[in-house]
């Protein structure tokens, strides 16, 4: 037979049920996470991760985190000093290349123009006397001279004065040459000759190289002469009679005479 409580009545829950619903109610606090502080205290204790499924956050203190941002910051400091301090180095490399290089383009410009001048100066003409003149022309007549007529000019000098190489050679003759008295014949650099005459000293000899300019000698009046001058004529060849003009000689090298 079945037995039904009547209706409208309660009963109070029986010790089995009341055991049930508490169970049920501890199961659901811990399955949220909340668990007041009613709750007794072995429900109360936090439950471990594995047993919530909940991932635990870890709290630092404030001076931990502090000496972590200043360890930062110094690393940062540092980076960008190993940054400058590379730049800087690669800025004063670069510098020091270009220095280099500019020195070594200035030299040798230096160099070049040093080079340049040498050469002109070795390929300039001068006037065998310095501030002087032609006294007697080329060909000029007179029964002085054995042809028959002046194989060179006379520049006008008194006796010691300084006699120059008119421009670049060798010397091939230095000593006496009968009427010509003291010479001096040069082969010059471009193949031709040029001899001075009737001087008083003679300070090169054979096979020695000459520069434009170079004292060879000081005038006189040695040979067959009326009295001191230098007697200068431009040749083909080392031998008497191989005369060609000396002033336009001179002129054709730049020489003003």
């Amino acid at each position: 037979m079945a037995f039904m409580c009547a209706a409208g009545k309660h009963r109070r829950p029986s010790r089995m049920k009341r055991g049930t619903a508490r169970a049920a109610g501890v199961a659901a606090l811990t399955t949220t996470g909340v668990i007041g502080t009613l709750a007794a205290p072995a429900l109360a204790a936090e439950p471990a991760a594995e047993q919530t499924g909940l991932t635990p956050v870890i709290t630092i203190g404030d001076s931990i985190a502090d000496q972590i941002d200043a360890q930062a910051v110094a690393q940062k400091q540092a980076a960008e000093e190993a940054e400058a301090q590379q730049k800087a180095e690669e800025a004063a490399r670069k510098k020091a290349v270009a220095e280099a290089k500019k020195a070594r383009e200035e030299r040798e410009q230096k160099e070049r123009a040093a080079r340049e001048a040498e050469r002109k100066r070795l390929n300039a003409y001068v006037a065998p006397i310095s501030g002087s003149y032609v006294s007697t022309g080329y060909q000029s007549s007179s029964s002085l001279w054995s042809s028959g007529s002046h194989t060179g000019i006379d520049f006008h000098a008194s006796t010691g004065t300084t006699v120059h190489a008119v421009g670049s050679g060798t010397v091939v003759e230095a000593g006496w040459g009968g009427s010509y008295g003291n010479q001096i014949v040069i082969k010059m650099n471009d193949g031709t000759y040029t001899q001075y005459g009737h001087l008083s000293s003679i300070g090169v000899s054979v096979g020695q190289a000459v520069t434009p300019g170079a004292q060879i000698g000081l005038s006189g009046a040695t040979g067959n002469v009326t009295g001191p001058h230098l007697h200068f004529e431009a040749r083909t060849g080392a031998q008497y009679g191989s005369d060609i003009d000396p002033v336009s000689y001179l002129r054709s090298h730049g020489v003003n005479v």
